[in-house]
């Protein structure tokens, strides 16, 4: 299983990091050691001290595929989920000055907590809420009707670099108002208002 995550992808997001608006998705990978699954704590690890959370509607791919078209890009997905794309944002600042890859800044243990997975026919993809709340307190909301591109569309494009196999998952973006996380914080992320996920930070 591999972790493929869309870098970007919401314009107030690119916005506040005062990042440049791509013009194709920005792709990165995480590990498969990067997952969290059943609600397991978070420890913030030592080489780093600015940890940010960032929160993404996930797709579970169902069969093989590679040089897809985006017209049938729903037939390699019937679910979605909910997750959070930790980024230790001071080692990443440090990467991207020297023009290196994000690796170590995205892809460390622990760094990509999923929920499980629900059958996408439930929801509108196209028109889909999603949030994150730190301590109680909502720290981003995000609809899916905002992606500069859309789940279809990344589907197709990664497609055309990496031949995708059942079991891998996609991170497709985070919406604006990322921030920081401390020793003793309760991450919880929704979907359409249910709660899907809960994350703490030890």
């Amino acid at each position: 299983m591999k972790i493929i995550a869309i870098g970007r992808n919401y314009t107030a997001h690119i916005e506040e990091l005062n990042n440049e608006k791509p013009s194709e998705p920005v792709i990165f990978m995480k590990p498969d050691t990067a997952v969290l699954r059943n609600n397991a704590p978070f420890y913030y690890p030592e080489f780093s001290k600015d940890i940010h959370f960032e929160v993404e509607i996930l797709v579970k791919i169902n069969r093989e595929g590679k040089f897809i078209q985006e017209k049938f890009a729903q037939k390699y997905y019937d679910e979605i989920g909910i997750g959070i794309d930790f980024t230790a944002r001071d080692v990443q600042s440090k990467l991207k000055e020297k023009g290196l890859p994000w690796d170590k800044a995205k892809g460390f243990n622990g760094a990509a907590p999923i929920s499980d997975f629900v059958k996408k026919e439930d929801f509108d993809l196209t028109n889909l809420n999603f949030s994150l709340t730190q301590n109680g307190e909502e720290k981003q909301q995000g609809n899916t009707k905002l992606m500069l591109y859309t789940i279809d569309e990344i589907i197709a494009y990664v497609s055309q670099y990496f031949t995708l196999k059942k079991g891998d998952i996609i991170f497709t973006g985070t919406p604006k108002g990322v921030g920081p996380v401390a020793i003793g914080d309760k991450l919880e992320a929704y979907i359409e208002g249910k709660k899907m996920l809960e994350v703490e930070i030890k």
